[in-house]
């Protein structure tokens, strides 16, 4: 089929149908419909093909983009999902998660003038409809070298490994403290973002591929990690980070207050059916809410409380609206759902005495750039005002909580906790211990889901030359 160069013109930019707020806020399924076999084509073949793909580059896995668009706008869907896997384990995930407005399509030539192709739904399509029409990885060519690794860590970066590991022929075993896998895909992303059949899908192409979990099982509790260095050829530590941030501020410890990681799982265990003994459901409804922190967990947290029916739900955040690391997407979502957001707000002190009754903030205005290039909130002075709530939800964002046995196996860590590993040289997230590798959010730091898959990957590719496969 031969490309029409100007079908980005004729052809506007079409998403897939979003359910209303209205009715979307009733339930806690996934808000965006999907696109049939034509819309796809369709929808890539506005793809201009450029010389330079920038949403290629921009991609943290490097995507193969306007080559599988152009496979979609020809039909070849099997075609396109082995190619879409060649760089991305979880691509039907991303699709879902990742900001697209700020990595690929931000970076689309098209963005500006005629609106960017839309890759990320075209991602998901890819993948979704492949696996329904019986698709699954080609490992015909693959063969097993008899080595084995293990892997701590069911969430995006342990099943990037295990995939990539897979591919070279190594088996691995997956261990993971909860009771299915995804780590934070599951427990931490609502489903109205990402429906958890996708994840157990995903658990049986893995499966498929020969990768084994051990589930609800707890390395260093329930399984002492001398028994990984031991059992396995090479170990992969893939465990994210779920410290959360305090703001250091009075009044935290209310009666009211939740921090936003204990308040998303509880309610996942509760969409999942499972018992919530260790991780209790938080009901918000008839609350007023106050959210602090502008990223995707608060977004996260808005949408969840409003699903949940609280009374109001307001979103805090001490920056102005351009400088909030949340998905614009996201943003919008929670806007279209009632969520009221106060920008250059930075939260004094949580105020009530047997219970939380209101947050005192400050108004800020934007400063000049910090050490991190972004642009710092300078309080004014006589701006103090009090929001009333009787909920309040601190999603302040996660870093690393790197358990007491890592000093027993000489795994290093910075300062801020994060795992030090090798950034170059032919073993890419090897640990200060040679056998031990590491990636994702204990590496990097609290980021993005694509992030933590390219690392998974990376360090997957890494071992397989460690273990000389």
């Amino acid at each position: 089929m031969s490309k029409h160069p100007l079908q980005f013109l004729e052809v506007p930019r079409r998403d897939p149908d979003k359910e209303s707020a209205e009715d979307r806020i009733l339930h806690f399924g996934e808000i965006y419909g999907s696109y049939d076999g034509a819309s796809a084509g369709a929808q890539a073949g506005r793809c201009l093909d450029c010389g330079n793909p920038y949403c290629e580059w921009k991609c943290p896995v490097h995507n193969y983009i306007p080559n599988w668009l152009t496979l979609i706008e020809e039909g070849k869907l099997f075609e396109a999902a082995e190619l879409s896997h060649q760089t991305n384990s979880l691509p039907e995930i991303c699709g879902r998660v990742c900001p697209q407005d700020r990595l690929c399509e931000g970076a689309c030539t098209l963005e500006d003038a005629n609106g960017a192709v839309t890759i990320g739904s075209i991602e998901k399509y890819i993948t979704d409809e492949a696996v329904s029409q019986g698709w699954r990885p080609d490992m015909s060519n693959v063969t097993d070298t008899g080595k084995c690794v293990g892997i701590v860590g069911a969430g995006p970066a342990g099943l990037a490994a295990a995939d990539v590991l897979a591919r070279n022929g190594i088996r691995s075993v997956v261990f993971d403290a909860y009771p299915e896998i995804g780590g934070l895909l599951t427990y931490g992303i609502p489903p109205f973002k990402l429906e958890k059949r996708v994840v157990k899908t995903r658990r049986e192409i893995l499966e498929g591929m020969g990768v084994q979990f051990v589930l609800n099982t707890r390395i260093g509790e329930d399984k002492p990690f001398a028994e990984l260095v031991d059992e396995f050829d090479a170990v992969f530590l893939g465990m994210g980070t779920y410290e959360y941030v305090k703001g250091d501020f009075p009044g935290e410890n209310l009666p009211g207050v939740y921090d936003s990681l204990p308040y998303l799982v509880g309610n996942a265990y509760r969409e999942l059916g499972h018992d919530e003994i260790d991780n209790p459901y938080i009901d918000l409804e008839g609350r007023n809410v106050v959210v602090l922190g502008g990223g995707d967990t608060g977004m996260d947290c808005n949408r969840t409380a409003v699903r949940q029916g609280a009374m109001s739900v307001t979103c805090a955040y001490r920056r102005d609206e351009e400088n909030m690391p949340g998905s614009r997407r996201e943003v919008g979502n929670s806007r279209e759902e009632g969520v009221v957001f106060l920008f250059n707000r930075q939260p004094l002190e949580i105020l009530g005495e047997d219970r939380v009754t209101g947050v005192k903030v400050i108004e800020t205005r934007m400063g000049e750039p910090g050490p991190d290039g972004r642009r710092r909130p300078e309080p004014i002075e006589g701006s103090e005002d009090i929001l009333p709530a009787d909920a309040v939800i601190i999603a302040f964002g996660f870093r690393p909580d790197p358990p007491s046995w890592f000093a027993d196996f000489d795994i290093n860590t910075l300062d801020s906790g994060r795992v030090l590993v090798k950034s170059l040289g032919v073993t890419p997230y090897q640990t200060s211990n040679p056998k031990v590798f590491a990636g994702g959010d204990m590496v990097r730091g609290s980021d993005l889901v694509v992030t933590a898959v390219h690392e998974g990957r990376e360090a997957a590719k890494g071992i397989a030359k460690f273990l000389e496969v």
